[in-house]
């Protein structure tokens, strides 16, 4: 998408992110939160992409030690604006290069996050900077969905949101499956006028996640169809997955 970079995300959403997401997803948070603290076992947290601190601040709040890198100044101002907000350190920068001080026995990229690295190469490099990060006994979990595109007619889909007397909100996606991208423009027309918030991203097969995790010298440890570590199965339409570092072969001497 021409024009859309890494930064387009936060600078475009950073106002209004909260109020379209939060509530929307408040029962996602709840599950996500309760399963990564678990996994965290009192130990240190990194989040990729830690945006406005929606599953940060309860994890911080919870007791754990949370860091984060955000490539959007904006999103982590609205960060800062909250309660316990202005004690988490947080990186500025792209997550598949910007190195923090020591290890992390969790490091978490959720919401689809890892799409908005719009090449493979990027997310390459994000699952190996992950590594980097990562105590010896330490998790990487990757949330996403998995890609559908059951409802798509040449490539192209138009959804609506909601609509009302004077307003209405609608999606338009079109995809590139050489390239494995989608193009969104979402779309609100009201008394105010027309308003447009783009978004880019690369999608990635679970296989595909799984095989960037070998090359990043990690392996899967676990994949759920849910925060609620139900099984994974033909019909999930989302997963949860764990890395670990690749266990090195034991060498015996003659």
């Amino acid at each position: 998408m021409k024009g859309y970079g890494t930064k387009t995300f936060g600078k475009l959403n950073a106002e209004r992110y909260d109020a379209l997401y939060e509530d929307a997803m408040a029962a996602e948070t709840r599950d996500s939160v309760e399963t990564l603290f678990e996994l965290a076992g009192g130990g240190k947290v990194l989040e990729l992409a830690i945006g406005t601190g929606r599953v940060a601040l309860p994890l911080a709040a919870r007791g754990l030690a949370v860091s984060g890198i955000e490539a959007s100044e904006e999103m982590v101002a609205k960060l800062r604006e909250k309660p316990g907000g202005s004690a988490i350190p947080v990186a500025i920068g792209d997550m598949a290069e910007v190195r923090m001080k020591g290890t992390f026995d969790l490091i978490y990229l959720v919401f689809n996050t890892i799409f908005n690295l719009t090449t493979q190469e990027a997310q390459v490099r994000c699952f190996k900077n992950a590594e980097r990060h990562l105590s010896a006994k330490g998790l990487f979990v990757v949330e996403t969905v998995v890609p559908d595109f059951s409802e798509y007619v040449d490539g192209q889909r138009m959804k609506g949101s909601w609509a009302n007397v004077d307003a209405a909100r609608f999606e338009i996606a079109i995809q590139d499956p050489v390239a494995q991208t989608v193009a969104f423009q979402r779309i609100v027309i009201s008394e105010d006028g027309t308003k447009m918030a783009p978004h880019f991203m690369r999608y990635a097969w679970p296989s595909e996640l799984d095989l960037m995790a070998k090359l990043a010298g990690l392996e899967r440890r676990e994949r759920w169809a849910w925060w609620d570590r139900s099984p994974f199965t033909a019909s999930s339409k989302s997963h949860v997955t764990l890395y670990g570092r690749a266990e090195r072969p034991v060498c015996h001497s003659r």
